[in-house]
């Protein structure tokens, strides 16, 4: 990094956490994420938080933007995850799991926000049982 990307670095370090509509705050979401990916039914052994990264940010990132029904939003959250994904070595079928498994942990710590309620850390809306398939944009 030269000088001048340096200033802008330490300028970007002091500004307020991003908070999308008052919804979400990506730090809180993320460190969530990476305390607990290892334990969701989608999580395969060979891939690293770094893989799942991209689709709880797309989930959580989703949540503000749309809000209101999963299935409203989801080709858009799809087509999110492609434009995002980078190196993950997800599938798009693992990845809509942790894109929804994001949207409904977002959704439900919104709800207690809003209710004055204290969400535990490592509670999320459950998953539904089926899956869907999804087809590369």
């Amino acid at each position: 990094m030269n000088a001048m990307e340096l200033d802008t670095w330490a300028e970007q370090q002091d500004e307020p956490a991003v908070r999308i509509d008052g919804r979400v705050d990506p730090q809180v979401h993320d460190a969530f994420w990476q305390t607990v990916y290892w334990g969701e039914s989608y999580y395969r052994r060979e891939c690293e938080y770094e893989d799942y990264a991209p689709a709880y940010c797309v989930g959580y990132i989703g949540y503000a933007q749309y809000g209101g029904c999963f299935e409203d939003a989801e080709k858009s959250l799809c087509a999110n995850w492609f434009r995002i994904k980078g190196d993950s070595r997800l599938t798009v079928d693992e990845a809509m799991q942790a894109i929804r498994a994001a949207w409904d942990h977002a959704a439900q710590v919104s709800h207690a926000e809003a209710h004055d309620e204290v969400a535990p850390a490592t509670q999320h809306a459950p998953r539904r049982s089926e899956q869907r398939q999804y087809a590369a944009a």
